[in-house]
């Protein structure tokens, strides 16, 4: 009797000890990037392209970046919240419309939106061809904003990033609706007092998450401030490792661009302070919206109607005009094999995304050592990464490994073998899991902990380890779970610009790469079918999720 329980006991420990050590393995391969930028950035060199960064150029970098923080905080806070209370908390029509509608923005890549405002804000442009045509004005007689400026920058983040403020305070909001308003109600306190007193305190840490992730969408994006001509980091990367060729000055910029990402994640910490946020009362549930009529109840519609639009509804439309109007003079065979090479990196990344998630979130359930819920965390960093620089830190140790590679295969066989790695999908499979595992990981450790450890007891009893009650248990209760993972990260690689213009192979393109390269070459048009099917691809899921997050939190 005892000598089956000690194979069994051994066996349980071998499966645990693998399972740690394949979660070090991959926390140890996420945090490359960063390792090769910062080791890189200690290296010499003549360092002239340095320099002549430095007394150029690196000013603007530094000016521009925080101009697009300061503003986009301030604008993402302003709008998620004030939209975010509107649905939470009153009642008036097209409500459940706009609980999920609000969040279709994420679906719009900053740089699609800025292709689309351009077009339309632009000198020939409808906007201002209506105004000539209407007021008889010509070239020179009036004045209309320039949207292709770092405050025109702005705006498109504001209106694309919000909806990571709105979907975060308001589930904070619903949290705490029925028992904290109801105890500042008895206070004497007004809707307004309410608000500010009692409500927006206690959202303060989901509000600070909110923007967080929005500024480092802003200090990640290349797209948009490329094609606005505005001069930022990730500009500047693209730059010095493409049109100067210096990789130790890209790794340069990609260290300083990571010090303003921890700055970020820094200022998020240091604002919630000593305080706690605790929900004290068990009278959290939802509680029915007060009524708005008349004038209040439109102001509520214009309020949430707004940012609708201009994060989606318009620029949607001006792309799905372009796209029926004129579209892709390459539509076809090519423009087949663009979704084609889109759909299998963006699947690729997304399955193995999913089992890797499923790997460490099950080692930290099985182990319950602190390593595992570590190592999840330093995963969990890659995603405060902005794609360029991920590039950077791949690229660097990744083409050094492939020309020993290549200098070994020729020394034994006598033929060069050429790129494998760089010169293939793998490094950028490679880029994208770095970058968007965390969005995987977070859905299946909270999916997994929602099941009881009193079953993985039971199986236990029965006879199975670790990985076949994995299989047979966890996995089946998972399945909607991992859909959903999957889902979230095949969206974030369709829209993914950075890291595909840098580590993707020779005559390589992909939709977004597409939609770029021709918008820069101002054919807004043809871009406009690529584009176009990047939101639509993202729409759905982004659909799917929010409809379920305002189902769950409705009253019943």
């Amino acid at each position: 009797m005892t000598i089956p329980w000690l194979h069994s006991t051994l066996r349980d420990r071998r499966g645990v000890t693998a399972l740690v050590a394949a979660a070090l393995v991959v926390a140890f391969l996420i945090a490359v990037p960063i390792l090769s930028v910062t080791g890189n950035m200690l290296l010499g060199g003549s360092g002239d392209t340095w320099r002549h960064l430095a007394s150029t150029v690196l000013p603007a970098y530094i000016a521009n970046t925080l101009i697009l923080c300061v503003g986009v905080g301030a604008g993402v806070v302003l709008v998620g919240v004030s939209s975010a209370w509107v649905v939470s908390i009153h009642d008036f029509p097209g409500r459940r419309l706009f609980e999920w509608a609000l969040v279709l923005p994420l679906a719009v890549p900053a740089y699609v939106m800025a292709y689309a405002y351009t077009d339309l804000l632009q000198f020939v442009g409808p906007v201002q061809s209506w105004l000539r045509e209407a007021f008889g004005w010509s070239a020179g007689q009036y004045w209309f904003p320039d949207v292709r400026t770092v405050g025109g920058a702005c705006v498109v983040f504001v209106f694309v990033l919000y909806p990571y403020v709105y979907l975060l305070a308001r589930a904070a909001f619903l949290e705490r609706a029925s028992g904290m308003l109801e105890v500042g109600r008895s206070l004497g306190l007004g809707p307004w007092q309410n608000f500010w007193r009692v409500s927006l305190p206690l959202a303060r840490p989901a509000i600070a998450a909110g923007a967080s992730l929005a500024l480092m969408e802003t200090l990640a994006d290349y797209g948009a401030v490329a094609y606005f001509g505005v001069p930022t980091f990730t500009s500047g990367i693209y730059r010095a490792w493409f049109s100067l060729g210096d990789r130790v000055a890209a790794a340069q910029l990609s260290a300083l661009l990571l010090g303003f990402v921890a700055l970020v994640l820094f200022l998020e910490r240091w604002s919630r302070g000593r305080a706690r946020f605790h929900n004290t009362t068990g009278r959290n549930r939802p509680m029915h919206g007060q009524l708005l009529r008349g004038w209040k109840a439109a102001a509520a519609v214009s309020l949430c109607l707004l940012p609708l639009a201009i994060g989606f509804l318009i620029p949607a439309g001006t792309l799905l005009h372009m796209a029926l109007s004129e579209g892709d003079a390459q539509f076809g065979e090519r423009f087949l094999r663009l979704a084609r090479n889109s759909f299998v990196l963006a699947g690729a990344t997304a399955f193995a995304a999913v089992v890797a998630a499923v790997l460490l979130a099950y080692a930290a359930r099985v182990t319950g050592h602190l390593i595992p819920k570590l190592v999840n965390r330093i995963v969990g960093l890659g995603y405060a990464v902005p794609g360029s620089v991920i590039a950077v830190g791949i690229l660097i140790p990744v083409t050094r490994l492939d020309i020993w590679l290549a200098g070994s295969i020729h020394s034994f066989t006598g033929t060069n073998p050429g790129l494998l790695l760089t010169g293939g999908i793998a490094a950028l499979v490679y880029a994208y899991l770095v970058r968007f595992l965390t969005v995987s990981l977070q859905t299946v450790e909270a999916s997994l902990a929602k099941i009881t450890l009193t079953m993985d007891d039971a199986a236990r009893s029965l006879g199975f380890g670790h990985a076949e009650t994995l299989w047979r248990i966890h996995l089946p209760l998972l399945r909607g779970s991992l859909l959903t993972a999957g889902l979230l990260v095949f969206v974030d690689v369709m829209k993914e610009l950075p890291a595909t213009l840098v580590m993707r192979p020779f005559n390589f393109d992909t939709l977004a790469t597409q939609a770029f390269t021709l918008a820069s070459d101002e054919r807004l048009a043809e871009a406009s079918t690529s584009a176009l099917t990047i939101v639509a691809v993202g729409v759905l899921p982004l659909i799917v999720v929010s409809w379920r997050i305002a189902r769950g939190a409705r009253p019943r």
